[in-house]
């Protein structure tokens, strides 16, 4: 094959450099979005006379007719050809003739590629997005279905006071609404067209730019042609943007795996989304949340993969660039695949609410209330703390619990204390009186719900 660089060398390239610097093997997933630039550059080509209308016509029907071709399976991808730009130049060129090699007027592969992956990004973001926002909305069924339920809140994995379960299910919805306004952020960067830039220095060609933008759905154009085929800040901000949505993700799955052992039972986790030992006939595994919670590291990886290759690259395009591709896509994979997954799965999670309910109240959690209760009768809070801190230590010693202490004991530890104390420190009572805003009382996480339900609709 006759490479586009031919006339400036004297020997063909090595087989073993072509097989070292090929990318058609990753990249031919970019094949829609380089048929999508190449037909819009092709009409702006004409619409400008850089090339004859006939000619960009013909280019038209021809990327339409190589986009059938490979969307039916029967188009084959070249190794020699590098890349997926060449691949379809080439083929373009075998179907129309003279024609099709005008596409590459007033363009380099290097804005070409940064395109490419602009376009495929801008389609993926959308689509993890949207993915998002379904998370988002079983989150507030859940939240709902489970209304009343009371659970121990934990600090430290110990536990703390007691909560709504529907309330602790709703701090995931918060995790998930500031992942998605990322994702929504970083759509703004994404969506910049670099086409018209050329290798780095822009064109002597009448291209226009405003026309090819219009075309493609871009809502912004790149400002300096150096930059715009050497950025990949907006990659790099995706997998970040990732890299924290799959760490919230990660921390979700941790819980499900802890909730589902037999020192929690909290939770079942549907026979469908769990496998079993090949040793051991008793084993139920959280396979699916424990392979989430590894996933994550991956995004964390192509992160890095990303900063580590841009950070030492001089202006502005460098060969180096073609491993952006591989982070960003398996990233792309992971993160779809992950928040799929977990919309199947969590609908079959079964929550254990007597269980739930009954360590609400142990391990003390309601000591918080007996402080706050005194504080409210006048006593200094750090007295108070110091009070309740030693009522627990009564209850310690002699194997018992608050509620289960009778009143003149409790009495004997403040003057402030009477028979109302009762109510104070029950587990429901105690969660009726987390008024707060954005506290655990029902009337607070209805309004959560209900404020939620709003913003996704």
């Amino acid at each position: 094959m006759k490479k586009p660089w031919a006339g400036r060398f004297r020997n063909r390239t090595a087989a073993s450099t072509e097989a070292f610097t090929e990318s058609i093997s990753f990249d031919k997933r970019l094949w829609r979005h380089d048929i999508q630039g190449s037909i819009a550059h092709a009409r702006m080509l004409g619409k400008q006379k850089i090339i004859p209308s006939a000619d960009a016509q013909a280019i038209v029907r021809g990327l339409t007719g190589i986009a059938a071709e490979i969307e039916a399976g029967r188009f084959r991808f070249k190794a020699e050809y590098e890349d997926i730009h060449m691949n379809i130049e080439a083929a373009l060129t075998d179907r129309i003739g003279t024609a099709g090699k005008k596409l590459h007027t007033a363009r380099s592969r290097n804005d070409q590629v940064a395109l490419d992956l602009r376009l495929f990004l801008k389609e993926e973001t959308s689509t993890i997005i949207s993915l998002i926002k379904e998370l988002q909305k079983l989150f507030i069924r859940l939240a709902e279905d489970h209304s009343g339920v009371l659970m121990p809140g934990y600090t430290h994995l110990q536990r703390a006071q007691p909560v709504l379960l529907s309330h602790h299910l709703m701090a995931y919805n918060e995790m998930l609404q500031r992942d998605r306004e990322r994702f929504s952020d970083c759509l703004k960067r994404i969506d910049v067209m670099p086409l018209g830039s050329c290798a780095l220095a822009g064109t002597s060609f009448p291209i226009d730019r405003e026309y090819v933008a219009k075309q493609l759905g871009f809502s912004a154009i790149s400002g300096n042609s150096i930059d715009a085929v050497s950025d990949r800040d907006f990659a790099a901000e995706f997998l970040s943007v990732s890299a924290v949505l799959m760490m919230h993700l990660s921390r979700l799955a941790e819980e499900l795996i802890l909730w589902s052992t037999e020192e929690f039972r909290f939770i079942e986790i549907s026979d469908r989304f769990t496998t079993g030992s090949s040793i051991m006939p008793q084993k139920k595994n959280p396979d699916v949340a424990e392979l989430l919670r590894g996933k994550t590291g991956r995004t964390y990886g192509n992160l890095l993969t990303l900063l580590t290759l841009l950070k030492g690259l001089p202006l502005a395009y460098n060969r180096d660039m073609q491993e952006d591709k591989l982070p960003v896509f398996d990233t792309v994979d992971t993160v779809k695949s992950c928040v799929g997954i977990l919309c199947e799965m969590l609908p079959e999670v079964t929550f254990n609410r007597s269980r739930m309910g009954t360590t609400a109240g142990e391990g003390f959690s309601t000591a918080t209330d007996l402080a706050e209760y005194l504080a409210k009768k006048g006593m200094p809070f750090r007295e108070a703390h110091e009070v309740t801190g030693k009522v627990v230590r009564y209850c310690i010693d002699r194997k018992t619990v608050i509620s289960a202490v009778d009143l003149k004991t409790l009495q004997s530890f403040s003057n402030l204390i009477s028979a109302d104390i009762f109510k104070v420190v029950d587990p429901a009572d105690s969660v009726k009186m987390r008024r707060s805003f954005g506290g655990t009382s029902p009337a607070e996480v209805s309004r959560q719900i209900r404020r939620y339900k709003k913003l996704l609709t």
